[in-house]
């Protein structure tokens, strides 16, 4: 093999698991938002686990956050809770955060 073939395989290998790092933190932030959301909402133990996975289901209807962001906000304005795309966007960056650091301190 030259050296071309191993450099070319080595960015190869680094993109897959660049993307794959990425689609775990997105997971896993989608998971701390639908946990954000669902003690706002006052959901219990079980309802705060399915609602965290429908959040993050919610991610693979369009590509972006927006999609996630609708479904929080409309969720929680219609359990009466006060909330804002601002402040969703914002508890979105907190938790992409959070995720990220979560996920490296698990390597």
């Amino acid at each position: 093999m030259t050296t071309f073939d191993e450099r070319e395989r080595a960015i190869e290998t680094k993109f897959a698991r660049d993307d794959e790092m990425q689609f775990r933190v997105v997971a896993r932030r989608n998971r701390l938002l639908g946990e954000w959301a669902a003690a706002l909402m006052g959901l219990t133990a079980e309802e705060t686990d399915a609602y965290s996975k429908s959040v993050i289901q919610a991610e693979f209807e369009d590509a972006g956050d927006e999609d996630v962001v609708r479904k929080l906000l409309g969720d929680l304005t219609s359990a009466g809770v006060d909330m804002d795309e601002a402040r969703i966007r914002e508890a979105l960056s907190e938790r992409s955060i959070a995720a990220r650091r979560q996920l490296m301190e698990a390597q």
